[in-house]
């Protein structure tokens, strides 16, 4: 995809996700969402339209996960795309905050890797 990114999500990101939405769903309803993000197509968002979307503020670039993935960017490692579901009237990001907030301080512009169901 680019040189940031991989071009698949890793296998660690699926339970990371459904951990979290299950903060938000039912275990069933967590799952179902899950099981979608594995099977959708990996398409292309801005950096800058995922965060507003999400209404989530964007974390202070001193945030140790937020230093952690900039710090692996700049050695050349990629990061994992980011797995996302529509909410009510916002977007979810079930996994993937971090590395969308150290993208942004590169450029807001950028565009992510991500699965959106």
């Amino acid at each position: 995809m680019n040189k940031f990114w991989l071009s698949e999500p890793e296998a660690h990101d699926f339970p990371a996700a459904y951990d979290y939405l299950e903060l938000l769903y039912s275990p069933q309803e967590s799952k179902i969402i899950v099981n979608k993000l594995k099977k959708a197509k990996t398409i292309r968002k801005k950096a800058k339209d995922i965060l507003r979307a999400s209404v989530l503020p964007l974390l202070p670039k001193e945030n140790i996960h937020v230093t952690e993935n900039i710090r692996k960017v700049k050695k050349g490692k990629k990061l994992s795309p980011v797995l996302l579901a529509r909410g009510e009237g916002k977007l979810i990001i079930a996994d993937g905050y971090h590395r969308l907030c150290a993208i942004y301080y590169l450029s807001e512009d950028l565009e992510i890797p991500c699965r959106l169901v």
